[in-house]
């Protein structure tokens, strides 16, 4: 498996349009493998877009 901390340092994004007031809205479940996914780590968000990827293993 796959860790988080394999594909290498943080590498932060920002929500377009401002900043939610709802921590829920930072997140999203992916369709493929149904891990939650935290749409302002942007290696999380590539590693999802990966046809037929695994879940990462979250250890950072």
């Amino acid at each position: 498996m796959t860790k988080l901390s394999d594909l290498g340092p943080p590498i932060e994004g920002r929500r377009h349009g401002g900043e939610t007031s709802k921590e829920d809205d930072h997140f999203y479940a992916c369709p493929a493998c149904g891990q939650t996914v935290d749409k302002r780590d942007l290696r999380q968000v590539i590693w999802h877009e990966r046809p037929g990827h695994k879940q990462l293993e979250m250890d950072a």
